[in-house]
């Protein structure tokens, strides 16, 4: 293999002549050859987005030349349109404040632009150009919120609105369809089908509101901090004018961080918004397992609702189809469980000015939000849209279900109603014929008193 000897202020290194990187991205990999999860796409995205922003501001502000500043935004444009994904290596598992990953990016933009620049006796430096007026302190904050609004708004949203509009049209569709409820796991008292998805419905309108709420706070970016928070070497309106720059760029709002003390040491954002996909994550647990319940069986189940058959569900037992799209689901609402306790912890490590388990939360943040988009589309596209009732059995568990007797309770009162729920299970009885075996009411008043169709919306 050819290599290529790049220094750095600790010496020299060989770097592989086919790469863009320079020395203290190769003194990473080397140093850092830790698991096998390499730092997202989506933050190397948003650092390109990053240091095309801080070029031009640092141009506007006479810190850059004209020929430096459009060679960086071209290197760094081939970065956002994924054309030099190979030369970024590095892996989570590196210094927590992401510094090595800043300097990835940084190397690999001055070494394109080198190769860009028209003027041979001028070369751009990855600290002196592409990291001017900046600290990995504060980009890297900055690349987390960023990544973090983008792969939230433009994959998640779209994938929860996608399940959230196929539970309204269900619920609409099943609307008539009469079907027992349950309460604790056993019988309780009748609602529609429609009803009951629409607490589906609801439930994902809810997590929305409460996502895009908590992503408020992934506006403001830790830029111009630099290294402690005090702005050092930056122009005092630096994180201002970037700020702006990214939001022109990425069509998002943007906004400089109001104290960037706190901006470079805490991760509280993150952990808030990650809040809220856990609680999406636990209402698409409960989904997950309603539907799985319901359809249980075939024969031996509740079996109220069918879902498409999409694989064979065993190698041993011929016909067997199991629920596969809800125990993926509820897999990634295992795994989404799981990434918040690290976020959690890993936030509260934020030591003095800096904390320093920055890369961990970036991957497990981006981890459940690309696990959580992924999976809802599966179980839309693959379980949700094909869901079905199952009249007859509907009807069935309906016309045996003792919980009907609560509509005698204004009639008869508690305690007689208990006594024909109770002979009824007792002697296998009907709820109409433990009634007139109790002399409590006629045939004709029991029907009357006992519409099911009529329990599930409130009476006067």
């Amino acid at each position: 293999m050819d290599y290529r000897t790049e220094k750095d202020t600790l010496g020299e290194i060989k770097v592989l002549a086919s790469k863009r990187w320079g020395a203290q991205t190769q003194r990473s990999s080397e140093n850092f050859n830790i698991g096998n999860e390499r730092m997202p796409s989506e933050v190397v995205r948003a650092f390109a987005i990053l240091k095309k922003s801080t070029a031009l501001v640092n141009h506007r502000l006479g810190k850059l030349s004209e020929e430096k500043t459009n060679v960086i935004v071209k290197a760094a444009e081939e970065i956002i349109e994924g054309k030099l994904e190979e030369h970024f290596p590095l892996k989570v598992w590196q210094t927590g404040s992401g510094t090595q990953t800043n300097m990835n990016v940084n190397e690999v933009i001055a070494n394109r632009a080198n190769q860009l620049l028209p003027k041979v006796d001028e070369q751009i430096h990855p600290n002196d150009d592409v990291n001017k007026s900046q600290s990995s302190n504060d980009t890297f904050p900055t690349a987390m919120h960023m990544a973090s609004l983008i792969k939230v708004e433009e994959e998640l949203l779209p994938a929860l609105a996608k399940l959230k509009n196929t539970f309204k049209a269900k619920s609409d569709q099943f609307e008539d369809i009469v079907k027992i409820g349950r309460t604790h796991l056993q019988d309780a008292t009748p609602l529609t089908l429609g009803q009951e998805i629409s607490g589906w419905h609801r439930m994902l309108e809810k997590s929305e509101c409460m996502i895009k709420e908590s992503m408020e706070s992934l506006r403001e970016l830790a830029i111009g901090g630099t290294a402690v928070g005090t702005g050092i070497n930056a122009h005092p309106k630096f994180g201002e004018f970037v700020a702006k720059e990214i939001s022109n760029i990425t069509n998002k709002t943007f906004r400089t961080a109001q104290n960037k003390f706190h901006a470079l040491t805490s991760h509280d954002e993150l952990v808030y918004i990650h809040g809220a996909l856990k609680a999406l994550a636990a209402d698409l647990m409960k989904i997950a397992n309603d539907v799985r319940w319901l359809a249980s069986g075939p024969r031996s189940g509740i079996g109220e609702i069918t879902i498409p058959a999409n694989e064979p569900g065993s190698s041993i037992m011929p016909g067997k189809v199991n629920p596969t799209q809800s125990e993926a689901l509820t897999m990634v609402v295992c795994q989404v469980m799981g990434n918040d306790a690290t976020i959690g912890f890993a936030a509260s490590q934020g030591n003095f000015e800096l904390n320093v388990f920055k890369p961990v939360i970036i991957y497990n943040f981006l981890q459940s939000v690309q696990l959580l988009a992924d999976s809802m589309i599966s179980f839309t596209e693959h379980c949700a849209i094909g869901i079905e009732p199952n009249r007859e059995v509907i009807k069935q568990k309906v016309d045996q279900s003792l919980m009907l007797v609560t509509a005698l309770n204004p009639h008869i009162g508690y305690e007689n109603a208990a006594l024909i729920a109770k002979l009824a299970h007792k002697e296998g009885l009907t709820l109409k014929d433990a009634a007139l075996k109790t002399g409590l009411l006629t045939e004709a008043q029991f029907d009357q008193m006992v519409q099911p169709e009529k329990m599930v919306y409130p009476t006067e």
